[in-house]
């Protein structure tokens, strides 16, 4: 009784001659037509996003006189000094606050808010993921919905709390209101963070001999860390940014940069816009810086507590 064999394994197996292997899949004008679109659509919002920031720096080395003009130029002509040099000059009335003032009195409230925020939504964001008691959905569903509360509509009962605790014009009641604002946002997202870390990654810990705080703080909090850093980002851009509640509060040498860069509006005199762009640009300045300092935690810490070392 003969085998026959099939005209493929013969081919297969005939000296020098190699099976042809998975051939990769052609692109087509269908499948690259959408990503082109999907690119030249990125590009555009990133460039209408971008451009406002670029015209601001643009105006700011821009002498004032050439500022207000039917042919604006996307390039200054005359590079100059002068608006940054007024701006960190300027007072914000006579005998009032100027620009490092008012930058030291916004960075010691904005990284205060920072610090005690951060302090206060992990332990709550801990307890909330990961512990069962009465009342927990309540009190999460509480958090979103005084989130959902704007400001403006609690003004009047905040300005009057603040001035009960004899807190008004100091960066103490301030920082109490920027803090009860950013905190139940960073619960929430905070809680997102930990429900996301599997509790088994402790007890694989706990097996391999760590003690149980050890276990949370070689394991998870590292994988909490850029949860923690996201936060902190939007509690100090939130607090560094604020105007209202600083406008209404403060007044004199105690005035954050928003407040202290309204004043360079008068109703007197002309704008300065040339010192307003430098303004601008000074106050977005510690923004990056800080962002820049705290974006590589971000990526660094989602790893790093789930390695064994």
């Amino acid at each position: 009784m003969t085998t026959q064999i099939s005209p493929a394994v013969q081919l297969a197996e005939t000296p020098g001659r190699m099976t042809p292997g998975p051939q990769k899949p052609r692109r087509t004008f269908r499948g690259s037509a959408p990503r082109a679109v999907v690119n030249t659509v990125a590009i555009l919002v990133f460039l209408c996003s971008v451009f406002p920031v670029y015209w601001m720096v643009n105006m700011s080395f821009t002498p004032s006189n050439q500022i207000i003009s039917r042919n604006p130029s996307f390039f200054p002509l005359e590079f100059t000094f002068k608006n940054y040099i007024t701006a960190w000059t300027r007072e914000a009335a006579p005998g009032q606050t100027d620009f490092p003032h008012a930058l030291a009195s916004s960075l010691i409230v904005a990284l205060s808010v920072v610090v005690v925020c951060g302090i206060f939504a992990f332990l709550a964001s801990i307890a909330l993921a990961r512990f069962a008691f009465r009342g927990r959905y309540v009190f999460i569903v509480s958090v979103l919905v005084v989130q959902m509360v704007p400001g403006e509509a609690m003004m009047y009962t905040i300005y009057n709390m603040v001035d009960d605790w004899r807190l008004m014009n100091t960066l103490i009641g301030l920082f109490i209101v920027h803090l009860a604002s950013v905190v139940p946002f960073t619960i929430w997202t905070l809680r997102g963070f930990v429900a996301g870390v599997p509790a088994d990654l402790e007890e694989a810990a706990q097996i391999d001999g760590c003690t149980k705080a050890q276990a949370f703080w070689k394991v998870t909090f590292p994988l909490l860390a850029p949860g923690l850093v996201s936060t902190g980002i939007f509690a100090f851009i939130q607090s560094w940014n604020e105007f209202l509640m600083a406008l209404l509060f403060l007044k004199g040498y105690n005035l954050t940069l928003p407040p202290w860069l309204n004043s360079f509006q008068s109703a007197t005199e002309a704008t300065n816009w040339g010192a307003v762009m430098a303004g601008s640009t000074l106050i977005a300045l510690p923004v990056v810086i800080f962002f820049l300092f705290v974006q590589g935690r971000m990526t660094g810490g989602l790893v790093s507590g789930a390695v064994k070392g």
